[in-house]
């Protein structure tokens, strides 16, 4: 048995059928209100914030996947993320489960020094300090031989479906709707993306890979980086149309965040695109020398075609 928790979200849905496709039919989604990906998954209906819930939602498993994921609300995080995590952690030690735990930058230094899986972090922000403290408290688990885990770390999303994040939003979004993309601060700082399809798929080979526990990996990317105005660029040859672009700079997000709390929730993030963000996923094209990474042209074209 395989099981996910925090089903439903555009990651766990691309894991669970890549793990259906390549690995097993023996599935378990949790989530509170967890709905069929394949025809043989079995539902599991629990709040991670209950450690008896999550002790049963994960008995019977041998892998586990913890891919839950929160609205942008740093309070929210704070009170949640922190107990979701000890819980799954306990629930995986009761029941002998190996954990696969999906990670994010966050708590990554803000500036444009190559990140590798040893990057030291340095949080700034609520949400920051929120993933640091998660991440630091399953290494330590880890460490100590507590709990037989990995990390898969991934960067900014871009993608298909449901797919959510600031590029999506201000960029892709907009083009594909006809709209003048809006680039956060820096129009030629090189951007780091993880198409979100290529995210779930790694995941699922790292979690079926028995030797790739016990570390951290950086989740695959096209190491060809591009800026927005690149992007931007491809997009105009895509859709054969000329496509400007208006640059937001930080004040105008300060204003913004007076207004709509889910600006606000995002200057938390803003100074991450004043400079290149690179994003080193070397270790894992090494070791799975056969993956094929999306590039960013392809994935450009396959989110502006609707895929």
């Amino acid at each position: 048995m395989q099981t996910v928790l925090g089903a439903g979200g555009q990651i766990a849905e691309g894991l669970t059928r890549e793990l259906h496709r390549n690995h097993t039919h023996d599935i378990r989604l949790v989530s509170r209100n967890p709905r069929e990906v394949n025809d043989s998954d079995q539902l599991v209906s629990a709040d991670l914030m209950d450690a008896e819930a999550t002790k049963a939602a994960v008995a019977g498993s041998e892998i586990v996947y913890l891919t839950v994921g929160l609205p942008m609300d740093s309070g929210l995080w704070e009170q949640k993320f922190p107990t979701m995590m000890a819980n799954t952690i306990a629930a995986c030690q009761k029941h002998d489960s190996k954990l696969v735990f999906f990670d994010n930058t966050y708590m990554y230094p803000r500036t444009a020094t190559p990140q590798t899986e040893d990057t030291a972090f340095e949080p700034v922000g609520r949400k920051a300090t929120v993933r640091a403290q998660i991440a630091m408290t399953l290494l330590t688990e880890m460490q100590a031989g507590r709990i037989e885990a990995v990390i898969c770390r991934a960067p900014e999303f871009y993608g298909p479906g449901k797919t959510q994040s600031l590029s999506n939003s201000v960029i892709f979004n907009r083009i594909a709707a006809g709209k003048r993309p809006l680039v956060p601060l820096n129009a030629r700082a090189e951007r780091s993306l993880i198409w979100t399809p290529d995210a779930s798929q790694a995941m699922a080979l790292i979690g079926n890979t028995p030797d790739a526990f016990g570390q951290t990996w950086h989740l695959p990317i096209d190491q060809h980086r591009l800026d927005y105005r690149q992007m931007i660029d491809i997009a105009a040859e895509v859709t054969g149309r000329r496509i400007g672009y208006t640059t937001v700079p930080r004040w105008v997000f300060r204003v913004g965040g007076l207004l709509n709390p889910a600006v606000k929730e995002s200057e938390e993030l803003l100074p991450r695109y004043r400079q290149d963000n690179i994003f080193d996923s070397s270790k894992f094209a090494s070791r799975f020398p056969d993956f094929t990474i999306t590039t960013y042209r392809e994935g450009i074209s396959r989110v502006l075609a609707g895929e």
